[in-house]
């Protein structure tokens, strides 16, 4: 089994946030891996796996990062693969880390999901996955599916809820 999806994180402390695309991702049956790259301490590695990924299989990208949160940009400056940042709320309550990657300069774009949003990360690379896998758009669906079945079960039972004053 060869990864379609590679989730980069900028420290292995950013795994609990992160671990919720690695769920989706497994709960759609997409192949992927889980490394901890840093821009800023392993710029070599990073520049390594941004340049190999697509020859690996690597159809999409999702990288996390936190503070000055380069490791996203990085990579998508140096891969056609398309990139999801994921800000991780660590100063500035991830603000400075949700601007650094969705300001990106004309001709590299990073896709940024809410800060520490990994799962809608999850969500977004199966999307992309799905346009040339019927079998993963079909899980996509039912996800789509399930979470209207919430909503509707939501509203019955707020249905129930007694007040003197609610009209519904």
């Amino acid at each position: 089994m060869n990864p379609q999806v590679s989730i980069i994180m900028g420290s292995t402390s950013d795994l609990p946030i992160m671990e919720k695309a690695a769920k989706i991702l497994d709960e759609f049956e997409i192949p992927f891996e889980i490394n901890a790259l840093s821009a800023h301490r392993t710029p070599s590695e990073v520049e390594s796996f941004a340049t190999n990924a697509e020859s690996r299989g690597i159809k999409v990208i999702i990288a996390a990062a936190g503070m000055a949160a380069a490791l996203p940009g990085v990579i998508a400056a140096q891969t056609s693969v398309p990139v999801i940042g994921v800000p991780i709320a660590s100063t500035l309550e991830g603000m400075d880390a949700l601007l650094s990657i969705v300001q990106m300069p004309p001709g590299i774009p990073v896709a940024t999901v809410g800060i520490n949003g990994a799962m809608n990360a999850g969500i977004l690379a199966a999307q992309m996955i799905a346009l040339s896998d019927k079998a993963v758009a079909e899980k996509v669906k039912a996800h789509k599916a399930g979470l209207k079945s919430k909503i509707v079960k939501a509203n019955e039972e707020l249905a129930k809820v007694q007040f003197k004053f609610k009209t519904n």
